[in-house]
């Protein structure tokens, strides 16, 4: 461990080489996958026009391997709206080909390009850096020059690493008048270290992901060995570098430019949780959505990339079509913020983020519990990507037995039963009073709707981290756990468990350490939760 980390036993070393290697032959696998089913899809689109494949000299010469597909019969007679699709995180350039096709038999040129250092593009992986905008400005004034492209109505779309790739070039290029934002980033610190806390699984996975398809920078290598081996030291270094690669260090930037701004995103999302979109859509001024739906990391929006009926690349296409086309397709006068319930999958609509959870219903933490750290108490936030996936298809969030968790291990309040059914709807709030026996620590929140024989389905949770705390001393803990949209049943109770182990995080609590919490008259500790106006 780096400086000011309390020494630990290899638990993280060893915890993190086996998220890297079960990560990165899940992302083989879903690569390896993907691949033949896009090439598949150009089949099940309506022909369009032939898909051209390209070269475009990107910042610095860098050659960026692209495609280009235009409407049928299109000429220099008239100019088309452009879209331009920068790739996903280790995915290759034909992964739009479905959506180009059918966005060009519509009407637009598009233009799909492999991001640099992925795949056969030149250059390293900049991590959507200074480089990786100048690419795609680049992009832009190649499509104007070589394609029937109306300068006046150029719009960008991506999937993840395309979206924040795609909000950024927005902030830096005024000719990008709409972006829908897919699965995507707003502040990728905390997307990734929220809570001060590490999310190993999700490094890991975006790490060995890019040594299989890409070529990292000497840059992104760097951060990622400070990151994983939590070296404090380098910890404002990887603060400032995540600062220059998130959008909302640009707002104002894109609200200058009055670019229309479509964000969509999952409740589960592993890699970029909804909190720092919704926070980010808040500071919009232009034109904007907010759209969130059940699901993990780009799982809703997958389907559309092999071609098939998806409602996340029509909302996108609907979008464009208003901005960019002009068309009166109703987006204009809908809610701008759209919300799907993980219970019921019906979509609300709210006028903004604000109205989502309009009440609040706060759950007391009463007493004083001390619980020792170092164990995994069975409570957890699940597996990267499966947990969240079996959320959206089936209805099965992670779960625990609440009576059952060790009191040792796991702090447990519990709310009374409610007669009505109780519609949980933005960002829970926890406040509490918290004391250590040692100065470095990490705790997690999760609260649970349990039912009548104590099962309890988690409804949202969030990591904790502390440094330089002085042991025995008491002080304040503010945390937003994740957003969420999910109803509790009639009957059923909200828990609040704290433990302190989860394999989705890097911990940071001494061995021995024990963690106390409680609640003085003076600073009563609670859970605000977020209800639906009924």
């Amino acid at each position: 461990m780096g400086p000011g980390v309390s020494g630990r036993d290899g638990r993280n070393a060893l915890r993190t080489s086996a998220v890297g290697a079960v990560s990165a032959a899940l992302v083989a696998g879903t690569i390896a996958g993907l691949a033949p089913a896009a090439r598949a899809a150009q089949t099940a689109v309506p022909a369009a026009s032939a898909v051209r494949f390209v070269d475009i000299t990107g910042d610095g010469g860098t050659v960026l391997k692209a495609n280009v597909v235009t409407p049928p019969g299109a000429d220099n007679s008239r100019d088309y709206p452009l879209v331009v699709l920068p790739t996903s995180w280790g995915l290759p350039q034909i992964e739009y080909l479905a959506q180009a096709r059918r966005l060009a038999a519509d009407g637009y040129v598009v233009v799909g390009y492999n991001v640099r250092g992925f795949w056969q593009s030149g250059g390293f992986i900049e991590v959507a850096g200074p480089p990786d905008i100048a690419d795609a400005s680049k992009v832009i004034d190649w499509a104007l020059a070589n394609t029937p492209a109306d300068a006046g109505k150029v719009g960008m779309a991506g999937v993840s690493y395309g979206a924040g790739i795609s909000l950024l070039t927005a902030a830096h290029d005024s000719r990008v008048k709409a972006v829908a934002a897919l699965s995507g980033w707003a502040d990728l610190i905390d997307s990734i270290y929220s809570g001060r806390t590490q999310h190993s699984q999700a490094a890991a996975l975006l790490g060995g992901s890019a040594q299989l398809t890409g070529r990292p920078s000497a840059e992104l290598q760097g951060i990622l060995d400070g990151f994983l081996s939590s070296d404090l030291a380098k910890e404002q270094e990887m603060l400032d570098w995540g600062a220059k690669r998130s959008p909302a260090t640009y707002v104002d930037r894109i609200n200058a430019h009055g670019t229309a701004v479509m964000l969509a995103n999952a409740w589960g999302d592993s890699l970029f949780p909804p909190n720092q979109y919704a926070d980010f859509y808040e500071e919009l001024t232009g034109p904007k959505r907010l759209a969130l739906r059940p699901g993990d990391h780009a799982t809703a929006e997958a389907t559309g990339l092999l071609g098939l009926p998806n409602d996340v690349w029509t909302d996108t296409e609907r979008w464009l079509d208003f901005h960019l086309k002009g068309e009166d397709n109703g987006v204009g006068r809908e809610q701008p913020v759209r919300l799907k319930s993980r219970s019921t999958g019906a979509w609300e609509g709210y006028a903004d983020w604000k109205s989502v959870g309009a009440t609040s219903r706060k759950i007391d933490l009463a007493g004083t519990t001390t619980i020792d750290a170092n164990v995994n108490s069975g409570a957890d936030g699940g597996v990267i990507f499966l947990s969240s996936l079996l959320d959206q298809l089936v209805k099965l969030p992670p779960t625990a037995s609440i009576p059952l968790l060790p009191r040792r291990h796991a702090a447990v309040w519990q709310s009374e039963r409610r007669a009505t059914v109780q519609q949980v709807r933005g960002t829970p709030r926890l406040h509490t009073t918290l004391t250590s026996t040692e100065s470095s620590g990490t705790l997690v929140a999760y609260l649970y709707d349990v039912g009548p024989l104590g099962l309890g389905k988690l409804v949202t949770s969030a990591p904790y981290t502390f440094h330089g705390r002085t042991p025995g001393r008491p002080f304040g803990v503010d945390l937003e756990l994740f957003s969420t949209a999910y109803d509790v049943p009639a009957g059923h109770r909200l828990a609040l468990v704290v433990d302190t182990v989860d394999p989705l995080y890097i911990e940071h609590n001494p061995t021995g350490a024990q963690l106390t919490f409680s609640s003085p008259q003076s600073d009563p500790s609670y859970v605000a939760v977020p209800l639906r106006e009924q």
